[in-house]
């Protein structure tokens, strides 16, 4: 037996998808022109799968925002908050955020990865529970078991199922954390976030929001599932990303519990990482700003999502629910999403496909997430295509 034996099964698997997609795994992006167009594998591409929601990595300013602090501070840090990582960037940006989503505490990371371990990781560990639903990110998960916290799956959306772990919790006198998503990045559906709030307040819990995939897109202005639904004040901890929205790449924590600060001297992803690049830092505060100054980008992003949720359920494909900036469309088994997602990247259009164990139901999704950088022209072609493939 060698060391790489336990990889065969993953091997074949991969080998039957490139015998019948062998561009599948040899997607590379070159050329890339705007926030909506690349070529790809020597084909000019529609980007419809980029979570690039207001479309701003080809905006202007953050361009020569991020050009100019690498020219003032450098290209990296070369250290960790903790060493010599912290610049006046990086405390400028918590407290921007923390403005932004009226808490007293904010801590940045530099990954919205690293942000889930940082957290679940440290503020739970044994001999205490975490409540997560069973569709949470992969981050979420990981974080979950490095804490050595006993780790609870509910069913996806089910408020029962969570109570009913809620009540046989309540006998142990436990610290008990739920986590949930805004937007659940696989099906882009909404965490039912009232109800699971009502049971926080009867079970006495703590809760985590992951606003990854809300933030920007959700609320009056912008701060996620937990303003549209008008319950910020019961939310714990607020977790996110700056790879979607906000074009960049990190994460952060926000939150009302002064304890929060603690996390930078407990937590093993934020003492031993090194921190964001001036750059990115940078760029972040200016898409942060321009967010907050244009809400018209997030209204168009929401015309975007509803034109083509409705072209896509007019041809009776498996959608989710609901519209939503992330449109995902399910099959049932992976040969006939291959040949679609095949056909798609022939006509011109991207969009991810996601394959088993990630899909919730062990079939196969093309995920079509959109930005409000596309010009309505752009998704009819992405309805247009997905019709001349459904229709052959």
């Amino acid at each position: 037996m060698t060391l790489f034996d336990k990889f065969a099964q993953l091997a074949n698997a991969r080998q039957v998808i490139e015998e019948k997609c062998s561009d599948f795994f040899n997607i590379v992006m070159g050329d890339i022109s705007s926030a909506t167009e690349a070529v790809v594998n020597g084909r000019k591409v529609i980007l419809a799968g980029t979570n690039n929601y207001l479309g701003l990595t080809f905006n202007k300013e953050c361009i020569r925002a991020s050009c100019l602090a690498a020219e003032q501070e450098g290209t990296g840090t070369t250290g960790s908050r903790m060493a010599n990582g912290t610049f006046s960037g990086h405390v400028a940006l918590e407290h921007e955020l923390s403005d932004f989503f009226e808490r007293s505490q904010t801590i940045i990371f530099s990954t919205g990865y690293v942000a889930n371990l940082a957290i679940l990781s440290t503020i739970v560990g044994p001999g205490e529970v975490i409540l997560l639903d069973a569709d949470c990110h992969a981050s979420i998960y990981d974080g979950c078991r490095l804490g050595g916290a006993e780790v609870i799956r509910f069913r996806h959306n089910d408020v029962g199922d969570l109570e009913k772990r809620l009540q046989r919790l309540a006998k142990r006198n436990t610290n008990v954390l739920i986590v949930v998503e805004g937007l659940y990045s696989m099906m882009g559906d909404r965490a039912p976030l009232a109800d699971i709030i009502s049971l926080k307040k009867k079970y006495g819990a703590y809760l985590v929001v992951d606003e990854a995939h809300s933030l920007g897109v959700l609320g009056k202005n912008g701060r996620g599932l937990a303003e549209e639904a008008g319950v910020e004040d019961s939310v714990d901890f607020v977790i996110g990303t700056f790879s979607k929205s906000l074009g960049a790449i990190g994460g952060f924590c926000s939150s009302n519990h002064a304890e929060l600060n603690l996390i930078r001297y407990a937590s093993r992803p934020y003492v031993f990482t090194a921190s964001s690049s001036p750059s990115t830092i940078a760029s972040t505060r200016t898409a942060l700003r321009i967010m907050r100054a244009k809400p018209e980008l997030k209204h168009q992003l929401w015309n975007n999502a509803n034109l083509l949720y409705s072209r896509l359920q007019g041809l009776d494909l498996n959608v989710g629910p609901a519209a939503s900036p992330i449109i995902a469309v399910r099959y049932a088994n992976v040969e006939d999403a291959l040949v679609i997602w095949n056909g798609l990247l022939e006509l011109g259009i991207y969009v991810n496909m996601v394959l088993p164990p990630a899909t919730p139901d062990g079939g196969a999704l093309l995920r079509c997430s959109l930005s409000a950088a596309h010009t309505t022209a752009q998704i009819e072609k992405i309805g247009d295509a997905f019709a001349s493939l459904t229709e052959a």
